[in-house]
């Protein structure tokens, strides 16, 4: 595929990776259509100079009418609650899977060249970190099903029609314009949040679960690419760093010296299905897209610090209803006590 300018049509614009990758796609030159509906996403957040229209993917008509002429598809939204999808399944599976084939067959059908799917590094579930794209899926928790299943169904439709495919594996983003009244996810933003407020962070379990994180910039740095780089057809690839491997427990204190609120955290149980060590390889990202982390984690938590700072805080919306309600439900959730 040429450089020249695109349309492309992105999902989950008025969220937070959508909406920084239709921002930088527009800087660029390219004519950006975005969808989201409203869920998971602020409306300040929806880039100028896109179409934006509030749709939700599961509405197939809908959506294969807004993909008219459409080169390149990013597939971003989902409801991305891994923890969450234990007690909610019906509801994740629902906006991730059911979205995902509305959106992979639209596409299909108008003939784009190309569709990049946001995945997850829930795919890798238990297997041993770091982990790395030669392993096979083994999900653990129906979010990450749904994840898995979503690329299988892309694979199979793109190549029984031609259509370039790329599965990008983000990890555990952070930066300005992320969520940070979700209580279900999100434990930078979650964390800051609270201690904005005066409360403690809630940590579960030991707060010994090892996670790497990725600055936002960092992430939208590999997707770019994606759109017509002619080597990355068929390609899995994760993104984010691999320099960095920290706790639950860290995090915590980074976010404290950086609030300034010294509360030591509230430690609850474990949650179920939660994966221990959860970190991946960046060498595939490095040799195709020449990644390099240029954000450390520290300053990606203040960065994240300073937005919500200005934002203002929020109280915590349980907007997703807990459909499995029983004694292995986390009580913060439960009881809404977060």
């Amino acid at each position: 595929m040429s450089s020249k300018s695109k349309r492309v049509f992105v999902t989950g614009v008025a969220g937070f990776l959508g909406s920084h990758l239709s921002e930088k796609l527009v800087n660029l030159g390219h004519s950006v259509i975005g969808v989201d509906n409203m869920i998971g996403g602020y409306e300040d957040n929806i880039p100028k100079n896109i179409a934006f229209h509030n749709v939700d993917c599961c509405d197939f008509k809908k959506v294969k009418s807004l993909m008219k002429g459409v080169d390149v598809v990013y597939h971003c939204a989902a409801t991305a609650h891994e923890g969450l999808s234990v007690f909610s399944p019906y509801e994740i599976t629902k906006n991730n899977y059911l979205a995902s084939v509305s959106i992979f067959s639209a596409a299909v059908n108008e003939k784009v060249k190309r569709i990049v799917f946001c995945s997850s590094m829930a795919r890798y579930g238990e297997q041993k970190a770091p982990f790395t794209e030669k392993m096979s899926p083994l999900p653990v928790d129906p979010y990450a099903i749904s994840k898995v299943a979503s690329e299988e169904v892309l694979k199979n439709l793109c190549e029984l029609n031609g259509i370039e495919w790329v599965i990008a594996i983000p990890h555990n983003i952070i930066g300005p314009r992320q969520k940070y009244d979700d209580p279900f996810r999100n434990v930078v933003s979650i964390m800051i949040n609270r201690m904005l407020q005066g409360k403690a962070p809630i940590i579960y379990g030991d707060g010994n679960q090892t996670r790497c994180f990725s600055y936002i910039d960092d992430c939208i740095s590999c997707l770019i690419p994606m759109l017509d780089q002619n080597n990355l057809n068929r390609e899995i690839i994760n993104i984010g760093p691999d320099e960095e491997f920290v706790t639950i427990n860290k995090i915590a204190e980074l976010c404290s010296n950086i609030t300034g609120v010294n509360l030591n955290p509230i430690y609850k149980k474990d949650r179920p299905k939660e994966v221990k060590h959860a970190t991946c390889s960046a060498d595939k990202a490095r040799k195709l897209l020449n990644y390099k982390t240029k954000v450390s984690l520290k300053d990606g938590i203040q960065k994240t610090f300073e937005y919500i700072k200005k934002r203002g805080i929020r109280p915590f919306d349980y907007n997703i209803n807990i459909e499995i309600n029983n004694e292995l439900t986390p009580s913060t959730w439960k009881n809404k006590e977060i």
